[in-house]
This record gives C-alpha cells, sequence and structure tokens, in this order.
C-alpha cells in the first residue's frame, strides 16, 4: 500500500508521520465515527452519511485548515486501499461452492455485462470511458467499495474526484432504495428463500444494504443473499487487475514521458493472499471477523476523507446523462439476475 516506506518506521519518521498526516487521519475517523452513531440510532446508511458529513467539512481539504489537507489525502488514497486489501478475508472458495456452478455463472455474467453496459451507456450518452467504468464497477460488484478501488487505478483527470464522489453517493442512495423495494418484489413474485437470496444478493450494490435486505425476508434468504454477494465482492480483485492492465497498456501506448501504474496494484495483492488464506482455512474465524471489522472502518473513514475532497458544487455539474446512466445499470443487473434465475427454473 502506497504512502508508507521503511524509514518511516524510525521514530523519527514515525513523528514526521504524525506531524504530517495526524491531524487529517484523526477528523477523517472523528467523521467516521459520528456516521456510525447516526447509522446504529438512526438506520442511515453508515457508508452516505460519512460520505455527507464529509463534503460538509470541505473547507478543511480545500483552505488546508488546521493543517488537514495532508492527512485527508493519506487517508482517501492509503488507508481506502488497506480496506480494500482487507475485504480478501471475506472471501472463501467454500462459500461460493455451495451455490453450484449455474447460479454462480449468472451472478459472474451479471458482473461482467453490467460493466459493459456502463462502458457502452457512457458511449452512447458522451461520458467518457473511465465514468462507465466507474459506475459500472460500483453497481457490479459492491457499491462504494467497488467504486473506491477502481477509481484508484483509473488515470486521473479533472473530473476523477467529482465523478466519484458522485457514483459513491449515487450507488449508496440506489443500494437503500432497494434494499426497501427489492423485498416487496420477492413476496410480489412469491420467490422461494432461496431465489429471494439469490436476487437480493446478485442486485443490490453495498453489503450491508443486501444483509439488511436478506434477513428481513428469512433467515435462509439472508445466509444466500450474504453467499451471493460476497461472489460479487471476490470479482473485484480480477476487475480492478484488468482495469489495471489495459490502464498500462494505454500508457506504454502514450508519451514516454508518462509514469505507467504497476501491473498488480499491492492492494489487490493483498485481497488476494487474504482470499487465499481464508480459502484453505487458515485463518481463524475470530480474525476473519476483526479483519472484516477493521476494512469496513477503512473504507468508512476513507470514504469520509474522500468526501472532504471534493465539492458539494462540483457534484452537481455531473448532469443528468450521469444520473440515468447509473440508474439504467441498476435496472439492468436487476433484469438480467431476474431472467437468470427463472431461466434455470429456480
Amino acid at each position: 500500500m502506497s504512502g508508507l516506506n521503511v524509514s518511516a518506521l524510525s521514530p523519527q519518521g514515525v513523528r514526521a508521520f504524525v506531524g504530517r498526516n495526524g491531524h487529517g487521519i484523526l477528523v477523517s475517523a472523528v467523521i467516521a465515527a459520528a456516521a456510525q452513531f447516526l447509522s446504529e440510532h438512526y438506520g442511515a446508511p453508515a457508508m452516505l452519511m460519512a460520505l455527507l458529513l464529509g463534503i460538509a467539512f470541505h473547507f478543511l481539504a480545500e483552505d488546508d485548515a488546521g493543517g488537514c489537507k495532508a492527512g485527508i489525502e493519506f487517508t482517501a488514497r492509503t488507508v481506502l486501499r488497506l480496506g480494500v486489501a482487507l475485504l480478501g478475508a471475506r472471501i472463501s472458495v467454500e462459500l461460493m461452492v455451495g451455490l453450484g456452478p449455474k447460479l454462480i455463472a449468472v451472478v459472474v455474467l451479471a458482473v461482467i455485462l453490467t460493466i459493459l453496459f456502463g462502458l457502452l451507456g457512457a458511449r452512447l450518452l458522451g461520458r467518457g470511458w473511465r465514468f462507465g467504468l466507474l459506475t459500472g464497477g460500483s453497481v457490479a460488484i459492491c457499491g462504494a467499495s467497488a467504486a473506491m478501488a477502481i477509481a484508484a487505478v483509473l488515470p486521473k483527470n479533472e473530473q476523477s474526484e467529482r465523478n466519484l464522489i458522485f457514483t459513491v453517493l449515487s450507488v449508496t442512495v440506489l443500494s437503500t432504495l432497494a434494499m426497501i423495494v427489492y423485498p416487496i418484489l420477492t413476496d410480489t413474485f412469491a420467490f422461494n428463500d432461496e431465489v429471494s437470496g439469490v436476487f437480493l444478493g446478485g442486485t443490490i450494490h453495498d453489503v450491508a444494504q443486501v444483509v439488511g435486505a436478506g434477513f428481513s425476508v428469512s433467515e435462509q434468504t439472508g445466509e444466500v443473499a450474504t453467499m451471493v454477494k460476497l461472489i460479487r465482492v471476490a470479482m473485484l480483485a480480477p476487475v480492478v487487475l484488468v482495469i489495471s492492465v489495459l490502464v498500462r497498456r494505454m500508457s506504454e501506448e502514450g508519451p514516454k514521458g508518462d509514469s505507467r501504474p504497476p501491473i498488480l496494484p499491492t492492494f489487490v495483492v493483498g485481497f488476494l493472499i487474504f482470499a487465499t488464506l481464508n480459502s484453505l482455512g487458515l485463518i481463524p474465524k475470530v480474525v476473519v471477523e476483526a479483519m472484516s471489522s477493521l476494512s469496513r472502518w477503512a473504507l468508512l473513514v476513507s470514504i469520509a476523507a474522500v468526501g472532504m475532497k471534493t465539492s458539494l458544487k462540483r457534484i452537481l455539474d455531473v448532469g443528468g446523462q450521469a444520473i440515468a446512466l447509473i440508474v439504467a445499470e441498476t435496472i439492468f443487473i436487476a433484469a438480467f439476475v431476474l431472467f437468470g434465475v427463472i431461466i434455470l427454473g429456480h
């Protein structure tokens, strides 16, 4: 994970690091804690609360008030990568095998086709390919977490931060709406517990909302929905790897002075290592739970920092076409998964 080196481990390096980044990290953590409090007491999505509270404190990153800017940058970049890497501890082959190859194929195809749909939709609407990948990947995989991981390997331009904030905000709101509406649909269509779980886990964007929607239907639906969702989360590493390779190839074809991103980002390596160790049963369950909790907090703290980096005015400039695209992607993945489970006769 970028941002740390060996010399930083010395006492002098630690003091310098804390002096440079401490204020920004601390304010991001406080905002994340406030977001979690609001989530637990008022039922609002923690990610959404962290993002909105972060945006309200944008001045800290813009004017470097209180010396917070460097720490906010570090949190939005390095803490984010740590959170994504730790997500790998939630993945295991055993979880996936239980669903069977056909349902797994439906879920994997839904992820791939939604990303391609995002790219096509972005092109038809005159948006850049970066925006298509960002929105398509976040809808297809795991919402805000996927958006931040994909944004970390995409080449930056003047719209990068605005597009990331818009995507995180949109998928969180849509995921919350889906958590309310989709369980009603499963009841309307008289789905059994397994089909309900596949539909909810294969279509709702964020993990927390999948769990909430699934267990609101039944215990079995919640378990199946969580398993299906984790298959989508497992797609994060290969998708980010493919994007990273393609971006590197494009940079090689560009001007020779351009810096090239690594073929395999460090946080993706971490994700794959933790997923492999967990699949082999080498990580105790209590450690997996601790790593999952740490991952969630790292992502919550980093999204607060990302919020502080972006002004609300710039988000509002994104336009109606962008909203139409991310809504269309959400409808596409829902329709595809629904069609898939019906075709399979579940």
